[in-house]
């Protein structure tokens, strides 16, 4: 896909976190293809490089740890240092648990994914949103947040307990900042896919003690479809999200499951 002056984000300046992992990296380039100027982040800083020479146009990129509220203040001084805005921002950083009962997850752990999943969202916006609301007030022009979430921040998830409330936490910060901004030309929504075909889940399903197709079976047994989202069918809600013609839309749960939430 060219880099054409015609992309629905020509212009605009967009963060993604997370950027290289299997969302972050195909958001990125959808994005880069759709004529936006890209601000990454992600843990590494060699990968993280890698990707934003490989992209095509304009990028910014800093590496850190989503956990450090400072990251989120630095990457939004980044945005605007470099582009003079902030129009669009993907918070997408995050891990996953291992499958146990919530009896065998060790707290340390427990802390550590809330910090990430949870308290790291919330940093992105806490920093973000004075931001959009500036600029809407400079020149009309606010921004989008699209929050990665899960369908396990609208459902119960068995053996995914504190991914499922850290989860259910970002689904509450999307739905109350969207009703707090939705006046001030910012809107707030999350993306909610169940399992994709990510490097996140593949690591989970390695290290399932069944054999790969039978876990794969075994995460899908719920999925109406019956089988794993591909990461291009979860960006495009991403996209869809984000989109400044997607006007009117504010504080929405958008499930790419599948089916799940339906029955």
């Amino acid at each position: 896909m060219g880099h054409g002056a015609d992309g629905r984000f020509n212009g605009m300046t967009v963060l993604v976190t997370g950027a290289t992992g299997g969302f972050g990296r195909r958001t990125a380039e959808r994005f880069a293809a759709e004529g936006a100027r890209l601000v990454l982040s992600d843990l590494e800083a060699g990968p993280l490089a890698a990707l934003a020479g490989a992209l095509g146009v304009e990028t910014a990129h800093l590496a850190g740890d989503i956990a450090d509220e400072s990251l989120s203040e630095r990457l939004v001084a980044l945005a605007l240092e470099r582009f003079g805005r902030l129009d669009v921002a993907v918070n997408n950083a995050g891990v996953a648990q291992n499958f146990v009962r919530l009896h065998l997850i060790p707290s340390d752990e427990a802390r550590r994914l809330v910090d990430i999943d949870l308290m790291g969202v919330f940093y992105a916006m806490k920093h973000q949103l004075p931001v959009m609301e500036r600029q809407r007030r400079a020149d009309g022009r606010g921004g989008a947040i699209v929050n990665i979430a899960s369908v396990a921040g609208i459902a119960g998830a068995p053996r995914l307990a504190i991914y499922a409330a850290a989860k259910h936490g970002v689904v509450g910060l999307t739905r109350s900042a969207a009703a707090e901004y939705a006046t001030r030309g910012i809107r707030v929504n999350a993306v909610c896919p169940s399992f994709a075909r990510t490097a996140m889940v593949t690591e989970t399903l390695k290290m399932s003690p069944s054999e790969a197709a039978e876990a794969e079976a075994e995460l899908t047994r719920g999925v109406p479809m019956k089988r794993l989202a591909e990461v291009d069918e979860v960006v495009e809600v991403i996209l869809f999200a984000a989109d400044p013609k997607n006007s009117f839309m504010t504080g929405q749960t958008l499930a790419a499951d599948g089916g799940i939430m339906a029955i």
